[in-house]
């Protein structure tokens, strides 16, 4: 959603896109993960979407929905969701696999 308040309207390759270059290329998110994610904000209203043809094949737009019209608890929600879903794989672990 950050990347989205910053640049406004994108498509899924230039968030992910926009992801790579602002953590410098540290973080690549799957189209996996980005589409479900773009897709639950969208029904849950925090995302207005525009479908443009472009070269011949529909590519979809998603623009964040101005923040007066969003609960103000939305937010913190997304952002505390994702610090769990993604915990579990920042940690260093304590044993490490060896390959032989």
């Amino acid at each position: 959603m950050q990347v989205l308040n910053q640049h406004g309207r994108m498509y899924g390759y230039e968030i992910n896109r926009a992801v790579q270059n602002r953590t410098d290329g540290n973080l690549t998110l799957t189209f996996g993960m980005v589409y479900p994610l773009l897709h639950q904000l969208e029904r849950e209203g925090a995302l207005l979407t525009q479908t443009e043809e472009v070269d011949g094949r529909l590519r979809k737009y998603y623009c964040p929905r101005p923040s007066t019209e969003l609960p103000t608890s939305r937010q913190p929600t997304d952002h505390n969701r994702l610090i769990r879903m993604t915990q579990p794989f920042l940690k260093p672990s304590s044993t490490w696999a060896v390959c032989q």
